[in-house]
């Protein structure tokens, strides 16, 4: 089923996706115990798939194939550079900016300058690539058409879970506040730009995920297989963050099965867009929206929004029948019935 390069491929990709991940997990448990700020960690631990499949098809592809080879050295230096500044967080204390009530952490604001650099340096290494590597690699922009459609079907879906939500929760005029406040349309509008000056790290784990390692899985257990095997290692990747950035350990069993949840339904989601589209960017701008949104729906835009979350079991059973409802139809759709599981594999 799959050749003996694509077999090492898959294992340079496994020790940097997972193997640097949990290594950096322990130091992330050590910082969280020694209440050091941790919050490169997150940040950098979203480089690490891209990463793996950089240096996978550095290390074993052949010297007469045309592909984005510069691109790929820029992106894994760039996500070496974030573990180095993760690994050095838990040892150096840096000072605290702003004021009591909006403070910002100077490693915080440090990693997105990093990301920011990378993120220009990448785009200038994709645009020096020309469109024969960056096709060989799959990071063409593709079907316009079908893109924006996906990309709009999930903002749908996205503010209206959200509004049924806050509904639910007794908290309706709170959210038609938000979404009435030119403010959050200014912040919304906002995050065209900021998507390519930041790009680089939801880059960092679809084209680890989507583009590389759900054709792969796809291959063994199928279409519809492949998406939900993705979904539950993709949420255990999650583990160490579960644990020490979004809550505290104490609570972190509730958010790691919290995070299957959303790692399996958005899981689903992404790869239909991404099926339906065969354009890496799709489920790269919509994780981006993803994470992005949550600042700006819930009017919070405090630099540690997702840090140290409070979670119930009764909140996880509330967001696995919202996103079964939400994402889980997408399943049957007519994408997950081809043959072709797309793009990804040998190099």
């Amino acid at each position: 089923m799959y050749s003996q390069t694509e077999k090492r491929q898959f294992t340079i990709f496994l020790l940097i996706a997972y193997g640097l991940t949990y290594v950096m997990g322990l130091f992330m448990w050590y910082g969280n115990a020694s209440a050091m700020d941790v919050s490169v960690f997150p940040n950098a631990q979203m480089m690490y798939p891209a990463a793996g499949v950089a240096l996978a098809y550095l290390i074993t592809g052949k010297k007469e194939q045309k592909y984005p080879k510069g691109f790929y050295a820029v992106f894994f230096v760039l996500a070496m550079i974030m573990a180095a500044m993760a690994l050095i967080s838990v040892f150096v204390a840096l000072p605290t900016l702003g004021t009591a009530e909006a403070p910002v952490s100077m490693w915080t604001l440090i990693s997105q300058v990093a990301i920011i650099i990378g993120s220009i340096v990448g785009w200038i290494a994709l645009g020096v690539s020309g469109k024969e590597k960056r096709e060989n690699g799959g990071l063409r922009w593709k079907k316009t058409g079908a893109s924006v459609f996906c990309i709009v079907l999930f903002l749908v879906i996205y503010i209206l879970r959200t509004v049924v939500s806050y509904a639910l929760s007794g908290q309706l005029s709170d959210i038609a506040q938000t979404l009435a406040s030119p403010y959050t349309w200014i912040n919304l509008a906002a995050m065209i730009p900021n998507f390519f000056l930041v790009f680089i790290a939801f880059f960092g784990e679809e084209y680890g995920w989507r583009y590389y390692m759900q054709p792969y899985l796809q291959r063994k257990f199928g279409l519809r297989g492949g998406v939900i095997v993705l979904g539950v290692v993709w949420g255990l990747w999650h583990l160490p963050i579960d644990f020490f950035y979004y809550t505290t350990p104490d609570m972190g069993i509730i958010m790691a099965v919290s995070q299957q949840v959303t790692c399996i339904f958005l899981g689903i989601f992404l790869a239909y867009a991404y099926m339906k589209t065969n354009n890496i960017w799709v489920p790269v701008i919509l994780h981006f929206l993803n994470n992005n949104l949550i600042p700006v729906l819930s009017a919070d835009y405090s630099a540690d929004i997702l840090q140290n979350q409070q979670v119930t079991w009764a909140g996880v059973l509330f967001g696995l029948i919202l996103n079964v409802i939400c994402f889980g139809g997408f399943l049957f759709a007519k994408e997950f019935k081809k043959k072709d599981a797309g793009e990804g594999g040998e190099l």
